[in-house]
């Protein structure tokens, strides 16, 4: 027992097993199987080491965005008269925030108080005071009907509401927009970003934009891609619109800062990149452009009033993607595991090949393959039962 105990445990340790190869002499195979080797190695290296850099880990973004606009223009309208527009009349929210609007065209109802009066005909018209239900409020409704239906105009009766009166009428949306100007408004964005694995934080006022740089600069896509002061009609001109078309009842735009850092090169390497997206089909015909309404309230002979605006404007959402990526002996040592787990495929379709596609593939199965028949091993098993019976009757015969 103990003989064979070290036979076994020299033979388990002191021994390596390997499969059988069969060397195949066919030219067709042996290019294919080549090609194969050359395709796989040209994505390994071409694609998951170049340019996936499967030998780095990677980190994501964190962010934070403030914004800056600034500019001056003038209306002359009927209902306000001269009037001067600045940064904080014409954005919303005022805080400077990743999503803002910038009004460019607008509708004002002036002077208006809570009392009774006749409703718009959108939200409905009618003939008796029947069709006006007191207390209820119609879905495009204004106000509370009262339950009277009374003259809107003329030729048009509407149910009287208690609300916020005179009602707003917004059927005519100015043309050209009032605040047209708007297209020579500059915004400036400040963005932060930080990988925090790799404990690399970043703004995109990068090493070149000095404060002389900064005060003169204007953003262009090719002569300063790295300036962060952007002229609104040059963005809304690069998102594939027209200003103008975009101002009068307005639109959404995106603009997106890339960070995609390889920090195997010097951090100053990392650096923004710029891109714009217009969100806005002019071409819908259900509740186009982007609006809302706003308030101005003033007290006057000790009564509550305000100047109602449906403001049209252009939307911006500014969006922060990005990752970075340094050298890892962990994830190179995937890449380079899996790289020649795929060289296994080769192997797999020339054997598929030659074992159902060539013309003398019988031959190349019997190389391939050792077969052993049952049959064949049961003369070596009654061999040794023979054996072992003929020992046991010489044992027999000696002790009788």
């Amino acid at each position: 027992m103990g003989h064979k105990f070290k036979e076994k445990a020299s033979s388990f340790l002191f021994q390596y097993d390997t499969p059988r190869m069969v060397l195949v002499h066919n030219k067709k195979v042996g290019v294919t199987f080549r090609l194969i080797q050359l395709v796989v190695l040209m994505y390994i290296i071409g694609w998951v080491f170049l340019y996936e850099k499967g030998y780095q880990s990677k980190d994501s973004i964190i962010s934070s965005v403030s914004v800056k606009l600034k500019g001056l223009t003038m209306t002359n309208s009927s209902d306000l008269g001269p009037y001067i527009w600045d940064v904080a009349d014409y954005v919303f929210p005022p805080q400077g925030d990743s999503s803002f609007v910038v009004m460019t065209n607008f509708i004002v109802t002036r002077d208006q108080k809570q009392e009774t009066c006749p409703e718009h005909p959108e939200a409905g018209k009618c003939e008796e005071d029947r069709m006006c239900t007191a207390g209820k409020f119609l879905r495009q409704g204004q106000g509370i009907m009262t339950g009277k239906c009374v003259n809107f105009s003329r030729t048009e009766r509407t149910c009287e509401i208690f609300g916020w009166c005179p009602v707003e009428i917004d059927d005519h949306v100015p043309n050209p927009p009032l605040l047209l100007a708007a297209e020579n408004f500059t915004l400036f964005i400040k963005n932060s970003i930080t990988f925090p694995k790799f404990k690399v934080n970043r703004r995109n006022l990068v090493e070149r934009v000095t404060k002389d740089y900064l005060r003169n600069c204007t953003y262009h896509k090719v002569r300063d891609p790295l300036c962060p002061v952007f002229q609104l009609g040059y963005v809304v001109e690069e998102s594939g619109q027209k200003f103008s078309m975009l101002a009068r009842k307005g639109g959404v735009l995106g603009i997106s800062i890339s960070w995609n850092c390889d920090l195997d090169w010097p951090v100053r390497h990392c650096m923004p990149v710029y891109q714009f997206h217009g969100l806005y089909n002019e071409d819908s015909s259900i509740s186009p452009g982007f609006n809302f309404r706003y308030a101005r309230y003033y007290r006057e002979n000790g009564r509550e009033l305000r100047t109602l605006y449906k403001v049209f404007g252009i939307r911006f959402d500014i969006l922060v993607n990005g990752k970075a990526g340094k050298f890892d002996i962990i994830p190179t040592m995937t890449t380079i595991g899996s790289g020649i787990g795929i060289f296994g495929v080769a192997s797999v379709l020339c054997d598929l090949l030659l074992l159902n596609f060539i013309s003398n593939r019988h031959y190349y199965k019997q190389k391939k393959f050792k077969n052993a028949e049952l049959d064949s091993i049961k003369p070596e098993k009654e061999d040794a039962v023979s054996s072992f019976t003929c020992d046991l009757q010489e044992k027999e015969k000696v002790s009788q």
